[in-house]
Order: structure tokens, then sequence, then C-alpha cells
């Protein structure tokens, strides 16, 4: 049957534009493969020109980075990392930085600016398109799935699936021992990956932020798995897990120069008042950066293509100040007031029921 959709061509009329791209904040799978949709659908479809700025925001700032081509994209589709640099560093953060950037977009004959980011990024985005500096579009990047306004940012499904392999490789060497491992994942405020890999990986159970633990009712619930019979034990702990206030003693976290906690580590906390109450032989493992690190899945690879051309469409249509988004399998594009002003998306309640199903 014939499609009532006009063809592409009529789709795309707008004049071409020239459009920045910088990634920033931490580096995460998928970055290579929303600058190239980003180039692609500039330049081939508009007939335009993109400039990549070095560094995230701190390019914007110096001026510094390069024109992108197709061919430069060619064969980082399944790159990780990002080929234009990366860093935390924000406009606000530097004396004059707002006024380096509008000068900036002007020198290089900028319309408009596609921000990769999560939500420090964004929420910076939001701030210098709304105050007039550039003209922004952002496109949601993290792999802690936490940005409000869309069901899911890139990287979070590669995090999951390299979780996932390392709960599972985990299952057997507990079991030849029998001993609880306990497995530290990325997630500083939000469960999102440890639910998802807790539940695709078989976990025993699994610790958030967003649900305080008491560390006695784990230890009873480990005794009494292993009293049945069941000898090995996997906890999947989120970094930002923490006990309920007055259960368990954790030290404060110190700051980095950005203002961020230094995460990590609350998985030997829990080992060690696991093996200390059961008398359980304990193990950690801490992924860490391994999650963030890497070829992106195919699903990824995906989204981020389609976030990429969103981003692109969304600045032809003048939809400067929104961030796409995929909800229902569809792309729009949303407000950053919207993603980034209601605070953090944290792990649905009923999410958390169904993992609590397989709790002992």
């Amino acid at each position: 049957m014939a499609s009532d959709r006009p063809p592409l061509a009529e789709q795309t009329e707008s004049a071409p534009m020239r459009l920045g791209v910088l990634t920033g904040g931490g580096d995460c799978p998928g970055l290579n493969a929303v600058i190239r949709a980003v180039v692609r659908r500039e330049i081939k479809d508009y007939g335009g020109e993109v400039f990549g700025f070095h560094d995230g925001w701190r390019g914007v700032i110096e001026n510094r980075g390069e024109e992108l081509s197709v061919l430069r994209l060619r064969g980082t589709l399944p790159r990780g990392g990002t080929i234009l640099g990366t860093s935390r560093e924000t406009p606000y953060m530097v004396e004059g930085g707002c006024e380096r950037v509008a000068e900036t977009m002007a020198d290089r004959e900028l319309d408009g600016l596609i921000v990769i980011g999560g939500e420090g990024t964004l929420s910076c985005a939001r701030s210098i398109n709304d105050e007039g500096f550039a003209k922004v579009v952002g496109v949601p990047k993290t792999i802690d799935n936490d940005i409000g306004g869309t069901e899911r940012t890139f990287g979070f499904d590669t995090a999951v699936s390299i979780a996932t392999e390392a709960i599972d490789r985990l299952h057997t060497t507990a079991e030849s021992h029998d001993r609880i491992m306990v497995v530290e994942v990325m997630g500083r405020h939000v469960g999102h990956i440890a639910t998802w890999a807790g539940l695709a990986g078989g976990a025993t159970m699994t610790l958030i932020p967003e649900q305080p633990f008491d560390i006695v009712e784990v230890c009873d619930a480990l005794a009494k798995r292993h009293a049945a019979g069941k000898y090995a034990s996997i906890v999947v702990v989120a970094e930002g897990a923490l006990p309920i206030p007055g259960t368990l003693e954790v030290s404060e976290p110190a700051v980095d120069r950005y203002g961020h906690k230094v995460l990590g580590g609350i998985a030997h906390v829990v080992a060690g008042e696991i093996e200390q109450r059961t008398g359980f032989e304990t193990r950690v493992t801490i992924l860490g950066h391994t999650q963030r690190g890497g070829t992106p899945t195919a699903f990824d690879r995906v989204l981020c293509t389609r976030f990429g051309v969103g981003a692109v469409d969304a600045a032809h249509s003048g939809n400067f100040g929104h961030m796409v988004a995929i909800n229902a399998n569809q792309i729009s594009s949303i407000p950053l007031a919207d993603a980034v002003g209601e605070g953090l998306k944290f792990v649905p309640e009923q999410l958390w029921e169904t993992a609590n199903v397989f709790f002992p």
C-alpha cells in the first residue's frame, strides 16, 4: 500500500543552518553515534554545516574545535567515548564565561548549539538558552537514566548489559566457593542500573539510593537463604545506596572541585558487615568505569541516531530551549525546563515492587 507520508525532501524543507555541537559531563557509550547523526542530518538533508567544540563547554568558552564532515564521522557509530572530548566545566564556573559563549557563537557564525549531556550539562544549557547567550537544543545522555521527560537516555542500555554480564559471571564463582558476592554499580542518586541489572542477572537482592536499607534485615535474609541450602548469593549495590539513618555508620564522602560527592565503596561497607554478622565469606566487585566505556549496544546505537536526527530537526523547527526525548517509542522535543526543572527521575515504584518479588 502506498504511504501518505511525504518524501524526505518535502519533510526537510528548511534553510541550511550552521550548528555547533558539544559533549559535556562524563563520557558515555553512544556519544559519537549522536554526533554522527547530527552531522549526517544537517549536511546531507539540510545542506548545512556542523562545528564540533572540543572538551565540552570549555571548548565553547575558549573557542576551540573543528569543522565536522560526514567523512570525519565515518566508522564512529560503534566507537565508545567521544571524538570531541568532554569536561565537567561550565560557563558559570568561569568569570565572563557566558559572555564568551555568546562571542564564540557569533565568531563561528552559528545558528544554534546542540548540547549532549546529563542533568548538569543540560541544566547549564537551559540557563544559557533562557538568558540569551546561545540558542540550544539538548540531547539527554546519562547511563543513570535519571533525566525527566524521556523514558530512556542513551548509555543506560549499555551499562545495564555490562553489569548484567558481570553478575552472570559472578554467579558461577560464588556457587563454586559458597560465597556472597557484593557487586557495586553506578548510580549516584538513582538505582535504575542496579534495579535493571539485578533483575536481569537474577541477583539475590538489590540496594538502591531511593530505598534506604537496614543492614540487619539484609543479613537476616541472607542467613535464612543459606540455611535453606542456597549457599551462593549476589547482592547488587548502587554506589549511592545508603542505610536507614542510625542503623549503620557510613563516612561522609569527599567532594570534588565541581561540588560532586565522590562516591564508591559502599559495597565494601556492606560486604564487611555481612561477613561479620553472618560469618559467610563475602567478596566485593566494583564495576566502576567499565560500565561507561567501550562500544554501545545495538539499542543505544539506534537511540543515539534517532536523538541526533531529532535534535537537528528540532533546531530547524525553531524548538530551541528544548530537549529531544523518546516516549512510547516516538521521538519528540520537550522544554528543557520540563526535563531538568523537576529534579531527577527515580526508579518507578512498580518496577521496584517487581524486583522485590525475587528478594528473599
